[in-house]
């Protein structure tokens, strides 16, 4: 069975990343598609502002901070680090019977998501639990993907903040959903974030996601920061966190030695994530 369209997408982004430019035919020969199946996958990624076409092929949008990407399409980015990250994020998980958490819109933290849905539970063994010990989770997020991923597991119980979804992302903004995090504190928050810098911190590139960000953070006594390597050394428009205010940053790749640096100044603990 031929790649699905996300599936083509996520891989011409990724090859245009490492290459700095692409080329139809070279497109069509890795992923064994048409030339026109090639132009019409550029085209919409144009479209949507991922790329620029040029003659016989495309090459990348100039850089912004204001520059994001649909969630659908990071579906296929980094996948595999985004798999470990997660894989290393359930060992935090508290070691209780019952347990409140936090999930943060973005698609690392929905690989932790499908963990829990495809295991029904905490994983067994990651979190330092006894063995088969149910584990009740009472879950807030602002990710429609994470709250219907989990709506059906029964030991999750799943309270989605209310407020204007953000078509981009999926994610819940705006003052109801943040004036309902004052009143609530969990025991860990899992965060994304779309750029990290030693000097400028945790940034995103949309104002309102950047105030629910801070507010997420704010409602947990315990904030993991989840970020695969490509995300370092980057800013983006809106600061939502110095870096201080995580605990744990978890990654799958040494960051850039002035990051790793600052994070151990700033007392930040730094899991870097085993591929499998």
């Amino acid at each position: 069975m031929g790649l699905l369209a996300p599936e083509r997408h996520g891989r011409i982004l990724e090859k245009l990343r490492s290459s700095g430019a692409i080329t139809v035919q070279g497109i069509a020969s890795e992923l064994s598609v048409t030339r026109e199946t090639v132009r019409r996958d550029l085209d919409q990624l144009e479209m949507i502002g991922s790329l620029q076409r040029v003659h016989g092929g495309a090459v990348p949008v100039p850089s912004s901070t204001r520059t994001e990407t649909s969630w659908r399409l990071r579906h296929t980015e980094n996948a595999e680090a985004k798999h470990a990250i997660a894989r290393a994020a359930a060992d935090l998980l508290p070691a209780t019977k019952s347990a409140s958490i936090i999930m943060d819109a973005g698609t690392t933290t929905e690989a932790l998501a499908d963990l829990l849905a495809e295991t029904g539970s905490t994983p067994t063994g990651l979190n330092g639990s006894a063995p088969g010990a149910p584990q009740s989770l009472a879950l807030i997020t602002n990710a429609m993907p994470i709250a219907q991923k989990l709506a059906d597991t029964s030991s999750v119980d799943v309270e989605i903040l209310g407020g204007t979804v953000r078509k981009l992302t999926g994610a819940v903004v705006g003052d109801s959903a943040i004036e309902t995090l004052r009143h609530r504190h969990a025991d860990i928050a899992f965060i994304g974030a779309n750029g990290l810098d030693a000097v400028f911190g945790a940034s995103t590139p949309d104002p309102d996601e950047a105030a629910l960000k801070s507010a997420l953070i704010a409602a947990a006594e315990h904030v993991v920061l989840l970020i695969d390597g490509s995300k370092f050394d980057r800013r983006s428009l809106v600061k939502f966190a110095e870096l201080h205010q995580f605990d744990t940053v978890i990654t799958n790749a040494e960051p850039p030695a002035q990051v790793t640096v600052a994070l151990a100044k700033a007392g930040v603990t730094l899991i870097e994530a085993g591929m499998a």
